[in-house]
């Protein structure tokens, strides 16, 4: 209309009513888009269970500043949006939420996964969570597990970080054996069961066993023992230092932990190490 009829665009724009920041407005070329559309399909296809939220966080972990909405956007243009595992219906149950504790080792939970190889050879794994860093401590794959290998498990995991003032599990075998009572009668650890048939009770290690099937039982598929136990253990070192967790504000397990440790540390500091106060009598 300019062209033809010599007018300015604001003078356009009143005649015909349209805005002239709607006139002026030039849009974004699809290429703009076109390096973090890469980068977000190269993430989810690298981890296929991540949603587009946590997606969004290794996006800013590596400096890439973006609105979530446009990761969403993104996300969702390209057909990335995961796939829900049909589950069977279960018995309705009693909900039950297990508070947290305020800090690390006082409570850990543990609970068993079973899986198989490839030669339909049943495997079993520990696994083991400090319920408020939501660290992994472990996640011991074996043929088979008894309550003396679990003493032994958690033995080796005192070493590191000591023992903890309770430990909730359900009430399977190898948790009501002699050997485990006896073992947290000798290191002051409470034992604490939860009711049977009612796996809610420990929703810490439920939880945790839902991302730990999904995001590497599922995807993987195990040659031997050797197999397994690599897999596993690569996936928990990245659960624990890299996969963002919506309950620590996106935090990694050990960034939460060493976040918790320096505050701490300097709390400690102050209470210890007051400001002097010159005594006027001098």
């Amino acid at each position: 209309m300019c062209d033809v009829t010599g007018l300015s665009q604001r003078r356009a724009c009143r005649l015909t009513g349209l805005s002239l920041s709607t006139c002026r407005y030039d849009a974004q070329r699809p290429s703009a888009d076109a390096h973090l559309s890469g980068r977000i399909t190269e993430l989810a296809l690298e981890r296929r269970r991540f949603g587009y939220r946590r997606i969004w966080q290794l996006l800013r972990r590596e400096g890439l500043h973006v609105n979530h909405k446009r990761v969403y956007r993104i996300y969702h243009l390209n057909g990335l949006s995961v796939k829900r595992r049909r589950r069977g219906k279960g018995l309705a149950t009693e909900r039950f939420s297990p508070l947290r504790p305020d800090a690390p080792n006082l409570t850990w939970s543990m609970d068993f996964v079973m899986d198989a190889l490839a030669t339909g050879r049943r495997l079993k794994c520990l696994t083991c969570v400090d319920d408020f860093t939501k660290e992994c401590l472990t996640i011991t794959a074996a043929f088979g597990i008894s309550g003396v290998q679990v003493t032994r498990i958690l033995d080796s995991i005192a070493l590191f970080r000591g023992y903890p003032a309770t430990i909730r599990t359900d009430q399977g075998p190898e948790f009501t054996c002699r050997a485990l009572d006896q073992w947290a009668f000798e290191h002051s650890v409470e034992l604490r069961l939860i009711q049977p048939g009612k796996p809610t009770q420990n929703g810490f290690i439920e939880s945790f066993n839902g991302r730990f099937r999904d995001e590497c039982l599922n995807e993987h598929w195990f040659s031997d023992i050797v197999h397994a136990r690599k897999t596993i253990n690569d996936w928990r070192q990245d659960y624990n230092e890299c996969r963002p967790h919506s309950l620590l504000d996106y935090q990694t397990p050990s960034e939460f932990a060493a976040d918790w440790r320096n505050r701490r540390y300097e709390e400690k500091s102050t209470w210890t190490d007051p400001t002097p106060v010159d005594d006027p009598a001098l």
